[in-house]
């Protein structure tokens, strides 16, 4: 039975991720969760899964699950060591990666350090320090088991195969709600319509990012860690039937796709019992008569400017990545919350970029400052006041 802990129970990966558990009992067993603020549903969690360990945000978080747990045997701690906590506990063999943003940083790093395999579905992680990240990896012999699905069929693609015959990695992309809406009418995007994927349910943020086309981007620079790859070998295509889930060429001119229906428990399932698969009859058959119709066009890059800033962030290197990723989470929250237009994330994200002196990433601690400084300058440019700015 392989144990686990889950960075992000809450969220949209970690709900599945608890999905697929649940449906394997004899497999699996979850030691320990770190949630954020959503105690009404890690209760059901910790009622339904019996975790030794639990994490919240705030203090004050960890003080109303304990009154709302009653007599439950359950250690409850909060915060970023807690998170930590729930990364290193000692009797978990795999940690899902499944915090949303720069916050699974130091989890992460921590469970690596620890000697824990990590499923890895927290992307910005690896834009901001896939350096660290992946040296770490490889000094503690553990795997990254990734578990975006565009990442995970590119890992399926390449199984057994010797990376001497790779040409390039071709990551696909549904293109969004906005794929065909004219540029022009950008400026009037509300959130509601942003939301409104016509593919995936995730969360907001990685919602949004996709509406922008910075999720795509943010997984290219994640492929260029993951893979070892040079960012001319990492292209993308627009396929809006989201049923390959990418591709691989290799230098005789083979192109190898992955393609399923669009479910993340499929990418999840196969992270968490690597090398092992598991049956899942319970999803849709994919049937190609049904598709029907598979279709593929170049993206846009004037249309989305987000991608090109991450390609240009990427082939950059040292701390822009870094930047780009802490700017991107402030001005898609500020969109989310009202205080900046959907045409603004890209337009001031650019500006960031040309001010950022971008020295070089030899530690965690230049990495975290090139964070905060991007913080500071994207709220600024929305107009929010504060000491860091």
């Amino acid at each position: 039975m392989k144990t686990l802990s889950i960075l992000g129970s809450t969220g949209s990966v970690g709900v599945t991720t608890l999905e697929v558990v649940s449906r394997f009992p004899d497999r699996f067993r979850v030691i320990a969760l770190a949630a954020g603020h959503n105690l009404d549903l890690l209760l059901e969690q910790i009622v339904r899964f019996g975790p030794e360990l639990v994490s919240v945000a705030t203090v004050e978080l960890a003080g109303e699950l304990r009154t709302r747990l009653g007599g439950r045997k359950v250690e409850i701690v909060h915060g970023l060591e807690g998170a930590c906590a729930v990364a290193t506990h000692r009797d978990a063999q795999l940690v899902m990666s499944a915090l949303v943003g720069a916050l699974g940083l130091r989890p992460t790093l921590a469970a690596i350090e620890s000697g824990k395999d990590i499923a890895f579905a927290n992307k910005e992680v690896l834009v901001v320090a896939g350096e660290l990240v992946t040296r770490a990896v490889r000094e503690r012999g553990v795997r990254l088991l990734p578990v975006d699905s565009e990442h995970n069929a590119i890992f399926q693609c390449l199984a057994g195969r010797g990376r001497e015959g790779l040409k390039r990695i071709i990551l696909t992309a549904s293109g969004g709600p906005f794929r065909d809406l004219p540029a022009e009418r950008f400026a009037s995007v509300t959130v509601e319509q942003a939301l409104n994927h016509p593919t995936w349910r995730m969360g907001s943020k990685i919602t949004i990012d996709s509406a922008t086309l910075m999720n795509k981007g943010l997984e290219v620079i994640e492929a260029r860690w993951l893979f070892g790859l040079q960012p001319d070998q990492i292209s993308i295509v627009i396929h809006p039937q989201s049923v390959i889930h990418s591709m691989v060429e290799m230098i005789d001119g083979s192109v190898i796709a992955e393609m399923a229906i669009p479910d993340m428990a499929i990418p999840v399932a196969y992270a968490l019992a690597y090398p092992d698969r598991l049956a899942m009859p319970h999803l849709k058959t994919l049937s190609l008569a049904e598709c029907a119709r598979l279709t593929f066009e170049e993206p846009d890059f004037g249309r989305f400017p987000c991608l090109a800033l991450a390609f240009e962030a990427l082939r950059a290197g040292s701390t822009m990545p870094a930047c780009l990723n802490a700017a991107n989470e402030e001005l898609v929250a500020g969109f989310l919350g009202g205080r900046a237009r959907f045409v603004d994330i890209p337009r001031h994200l650019e500006s960031i970029m040309t001010l950022h002196p971008n020295p070089p990433a030899h530690t965690l601690e230049d990495l975290l400052e090139t964070d905060a400084w991007a913080r500071a300058q994207a709220r600024r440019l929305m107009g929010v006041h504060s000491e860091a700015a």
